[in-house]
Protein backbone atom coordinates (compact mmCIF):
# COMPACT_ATOMS: atom_id res chain seq x y z
CA UNK A 1 0.00 0.00 0.00
CA UNK A 2 3.07 2.27 0.81
CA UNK A 3 1.72 6.45 0.35
CA UNK A 4 -1.88 5.65 -0.68
CA UNK A 5 -2.71 5.22 2.72
CA UNK A 6 -4.04 8.23 4.34
CA UNK A 7 -5.71 6.77 7.40
CA UNK A 8 -5.53 4.15 9.38
CA UNK A 9 -8.73 2.39 11.67
CA UNK A 10 -9.08 0.48 14.55
CA UNK A 11 -12.50 -0.99 15.11
CA UNK A 12 -12.92 -1.44 19.55
CA UNK A 13 -15.47 -3.93 20.40
CA UNK A 14 -13.99 -7.43 20.14
CA UNK A 15 -10.83 -5.80 17.73
CA UNK A 16 -9.30 -4.21 20.94
CA UNK A 17 -11.20 -5.72 23.42
CA UNK A 18 -13.48 -8.41 24.31
CA UNK A 19 -17.16 -7.44 24.50
CA UNK A 20 -19.29 -10.07 22.61
CA UNK A 21 -18.26 -12.39 25.46
CA UNK A 22 -19.39 -10.68 27.91
CA UNK A 23 -22.74 -10.14 26.43
CA UNK A 24 -22.99 -13.76 26.01
CA UNK A 25 -22.57 -14.31 29.28
CA UNK A 26 -25.05 -11.95 30.68
CA UNK A 27 -27.75 -13.33 27.82
CA UNK A 28 -26.97 -16.79 29.62
CA UNK A 29 -27.25 -15.32 32.98
CA UNK A 30 -30.72 -13.07 31.71
CA UNK A 31 -31.90 -16.76 30.65
CA UNK A 32 -31.31 -18.83 33.84
CA UNK A 33 -32.42 -15.83 35.90
CA UNK A 34 -35.83 -16.17 33.94
CA UNK A 35 -35.63 -19.72 33.43
CA UNK A 36 -38.91 -19.81 36.01
CA UNK A 37 -40.95 -18.28 32.77
CA UNK A 38 -39.51 -19.48 29.60
CA UNK A 39 -36.60 -22.47 28.02
CA UNK A 40 -33.33 -20.54 27.50
CA UNK A 41 -33.96 -20.67 23.78
CA UNK A 42 -37.41 -18.84 23.94
CA UNK A 43 -35.68 -16.30 26.43
CA UNK A 44 -32.80 -15.94 24.28
CA UNK A 45 -34.97 -15.61 20.69
CA UNK A 46 -37.24 -13.21 22.36
CA UNK A 47 -34.61 -11.13 23.65
CA UNK A 48 -32.57 -11.00 20.26
CA UNK A 49 -36.48 -10.08 18.61
CA UNK A 50 -36.71 -6.88 21.18
CA UNK A 51 -32.81 -5.77 20.23
CA UNK A 52 -33.78 -5.80 16.46
CA UNK A 53 -36.77 -3.90 16.97
CA UNK A 54 -35.72 -1.47 19.05
CA UNK A 55 -32.18 -0.44 17.20
CA UNK A 56 -33.59 2.03 15.29
CA UNK A 57 -34.79 3.92 18.03
CA UNK A 58 -32.38 3.43 21.05
CA UNK A 59 -28.55 2.09 18.74
CA UNK A 60 -26.19 0.32 20.28
CA UNK A 61 -24.66 -0.83 23.30
CA UNK A 62 -25.07 -1.64 27.15
CA UNK A 63 -27.68 0.81 27.65
CA UNK A 64 -29.85 -0.45 24.76
CA UNK A 65 -29.07 -3.66 25.59
CA UNK A 66 -30.45 -3.39 29.22
CA UNK A 67 -33.51 -1.95 28.36
CA UNK A 68 -34.26 -4.30 26.04
CA UNK A 69 -33.57 -7.12 28.46
CA UNK A 70 -36.16 -5.73 30.64
CA UNK A 71 -38.40 -5.42 28.10
CA UNK A 72 -37.72 -9.06 27.31
CA UNK A 73 -38.15 -10.18 31.20
CA UNK A 74 -41.72 -8.49 30.71
CA UNK A 75 -42.45 -10.39 27.64
CA UNK A 76 -41.50 -13.86 28.22
CA UNK A 77 -42.85 -13.47 31.63
CA UNK A 78 -46.15 -11.84 30.36
CA UNK A 79 -46.15 -9.00 33.04
CA UNK A 80 -44.96 -11.56 36.14
CA UNK A 81 -41.84 -10.73 36.35
CA UNK A 82 -41.02 -9.25 40.04
CA UNK A 83 -39.18 -6.00 41.12
CA UNK A 84 -36.14 -7.76 42.28
CA UNK A 85 -35.90 -10.01 39.21
CA UNK A 86 -36.09 -6.45 37.36
CA UNK A 87 -33.60 -5.41 39.71
CA UNK A 88 -30.97 -8.12 38.63
CA UNK A 89 -31.76 -7.42 34.94
CA UNK A 90 -30.31 -3.96 36.03
CA UNK A 91 -27.39 -5.18 37.67
CA UNK A 92 -26.49 -7.49 34.99
CA UNK A 93 -27.05 -4.40 32.47
CA UNK A 94 -24.57 -2.30 34.92
CA UNK A 95 -21.62 -5.23 34.29
CA UNK A 96 -21.56 -4.22 30.81
CA UNK A 97 -21.18 -0.63 31.65
CA UNK A 98 -18.47 -1.14 33.60
CA UNK A 99 -16.80 -3.89 31.21
CA UNK A 100 -12.88 -3.73 31.96
CA UNK A 101 -11.99 -3.79 28.57
CA UNK A 102 -8.49 -5.11 28.86
CA UNK A 103 -6.77 -5.17 25.70
CA UNK A 104 -6.54 -8.70 23.89
CA UNK A 105 -3.38 -10.57 22.91
CA UNK A 106 -1.19 -8.87 21.08
CA UNK A 107 -2.90 -6.15 20.39
CA UNK A 108 -0.55 -2.90 22.32
CA UNK A 109 2.36 -4.65 20.27
CA UNK A 110 0.53 -4.05 17.17
CA UNK A 111 -0.29 -0.39 17.93
CA UNK A 112 3.06 -0.01 18.86
CA UNK A 113 4.27 -0.85 15.65
CA UNK A 114 2.01 0.71 13.50
CA UNK A 115 3.03 4.08 15.21
CA UNK A 116 6.53 3.04 14.51
CA UNK A 117 5.74 2.79 11.00
CA UNK A 118 2.97 4.65 9.79
CA UNK A 119 2.90 8.73 9.30
CA UNK A 120 -0.84 9.33 8.88
CA UNK A 121 -2.70 8.76 11.52
CA UNK A 122 -3.60 5.89 13.63
CA UNK A 123 -7.51 6.32 15.12
CA UNK A 124 -10.49 4.17 16.92
CA UNK A 125 -13.88 4.14 14.38
CA UNK A 126 -16.38 2.43 16.85
CA UNK A 127 -19.84 2.37 16.80
CA UNK A 128 -22.24 2.59 20.04
CA UNK A 129 -23.20 4.69 22.82
CA UNK A 130 -20.18 7.75 23.03
CA UNK A 131 -20.48 7.64 26.75
CA UNK A 132 -20.08 3.62 26.77
CA UNK A 133 -17.46 3.57 24.16
CA UNK A 134 -15.69 6.46 25.92
CA UNK A 135 -15.08 4.33 29.06
CA UNK A 136 -14.22 1.50 27.58
CA UNK A 137 -11.50 3.38 25.89
CA UNK A 138 -9.86 5.17 29.12
CA UNK A 139 -10.34 1.67 31.01
CA UNK A 140 -8.48 0.06 28.21
CA UNK A 141 -5.03 2.15 28.75
CA UNK A 142 -4.62 2.21 24.46
CA UNK A 143 -5.67 5.83 24.10
CA UNK A 144 -2.39 7.03 24.31
CA UNK A 145 -2.42 4.88 20.64
CA UNK A 146 -4.48 6.67 18.95
CA UNK A 147 -4.43 10.58 17.95
CA UNK A 148 -8.41 9.92 17.91
CA UNK A 149 -11.81 8.04 19.28
CA UNK A 150 -14.63 8.30 16.72
CA UNK A 151 -17.81 7.38 17.87
CA UNK A 152 -21.26 6.83 15.66
CA UNK A 153 -24.34 5.27 15.96
CA UNK A 154 -24.00 3.11 13.17
CA UNK A 155 -20.75 2.21 10.30
CA UNK A 156 -22.64 3.05 7.23
CA UNK A 157 -21.32 3.96 4.00
CA UNK A 158 -21.54 8.20 5.12
CA UNK A 159 -19.96 7.51 8.48
CA UNK A 160 -16.92 5.96 6.40
CA UNK A 161 -16.74 9.15 4.05
CA UNK A 162 -17.37 11.95 6.67
CA UNK A 163 -14.28 9.93 9.03
CA UNK A 164 -12.01 10.32 6.51
CA UNK A 165 -12.98 14.04 5.51
CA UNK A 166 -12.40 15.10 9.04
CA UNK A 167 -8.82 13.89 7.64
CA UNK A 168 -8.60 15.28 4.71
CA UNK A 169 -8.47 12.24 3.05
CA UNK A 170 -11.17 9.96 1.04
CA UNK A 171 -12.08 6.21 2.08
CA UNK A 172 -10.31 4.71 -1.07
CA UNK A 173 -6.95 5.81 0.97
CA UNK A 174 -8.40 4.09 4.65
CA UNK A 175 -6.77 1.26 6.31
CA UNK A 176 -9.73 -0.55 8.51
CA UNK A 177 -9.00 -2.78 11.24
CA UNK A 178 -11.68 -4.94 12.50
CA UNK A 179 -13.48 -8.36 13.42
CA UNK A 180 -17.21 -7.24 11.67
CA UNK A 181 -17.16 -8.55 7.70
CA UNK A 182 -20.59 -6.55 8.09
CA UNK A 183 -19.09 -3.23 9.83
CA UNK A 184 -15.73 -3.28 9.47
CA UNK A 185 -15.10 -4.27 6.25
CA UNK A 186 -17.78 -4.49 3.39
CA UNK A 187 -18.48 -1.00 3.95
CA UNK A 188 -14.94 0.22 3.30
CA UNK A 189 -13.98 -2.74 0.64
CA UNK A 190 -16.91 -1.17 -1.46
CA UNK A 191 -15.87 2.39 -1.44
CA UNK A 192 -12.67 1.57 -2.83
CA UNK A 193 -10.73 1.32 0.66
CA UNK A 194 -8.36 -1.41 2.59
CA UNK A 195 -9.05 -3.87 5.23
CA UNK A 196 -8.16 -6.23 7.78
CA UNK A 197 -10.55 -8.51 8.71
CA UNK A 198 -9.55 -9.96 12.05
CA UNK A 199 -12.65 -13.10 12.91
CA UNK A 200 -13.61 -13.24 17.03
CA UNK A 201 -14.35 -16.41 18.46
CA UNK A 202 -17.74 -15.69 18.75
CA UNK A 203 -19.64 -12.68 16.83
CA UNK A 204 -22.99 -11.13 17.28
CA UNK A 205 -26.21 -12.36 15.67
CA UNK A 206 -26.99 -9.10 13.90
CA UNK A 207 -23.48 -8.62 12.49
CA UNK A 208 -23.48 -11.94 10.43
CA UNK A 209 -23.18 -11.30 6.64
CA UNK A 210 -21.70 -12.94 3.84
CA UNK A 211 -18.23 -12.76 3.79
CA UNK A 212 -15.64 -12.98 0.25
CA UNK A 213 -12.48 -12.43 -0.81
CA UNK A 214 -10.99 -8.91 -2.25
CA UNK A 215 -8.05 -7.60 -3.56
CA UNK A 216 -7.56 -5.02 -0.75
CA UNK A 217 -8.38 -7.28 2.02
CA UNK A 218 -5.99 -8.96 4.12
CA UNK A 219 -7.45 -12.05 6.28
CA UNK A 220 -5.53 -12.39 9.78
CA UNK A 221 -5.67 -14.84 12.22
CA UNK A 222 -5.01 -12.60 15.10
CA UNK A 223 -3.90 -9.09 14.99
CA UNK A 224 -0.50 -9.47 15.83
CA UNK A 225 -0.09 -10.69 12.01
CA UNK A 226 -0.94 -7.12 10.89
CA UNK A 227 2.83 -6.14 11.56
CA UNK A 228 4.40 -9.19 11.92
CA UNK A 229 7.72 -9.75 9.79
Amino acid sequence: MGDSVGLVAFDADDTLWDCQGAFCAVEHALAELLSPYAEADEVLRVLAATERRNMPLTGYGAKAFTLSMVEAAVGVSRGCVGGEEIGEVLRLGRRLMELPATPLPGVEATLRRVREVVSCPVVVFTKGELRDQEGKMDRSGLRRWFDDVVTVDDKTDESYRQLCLRYATTVDCLFMVGNSFRSDIDPVLRQGGWAAYVPYHTTWAHEATAEYDHERLWWLSSIGDLVEG
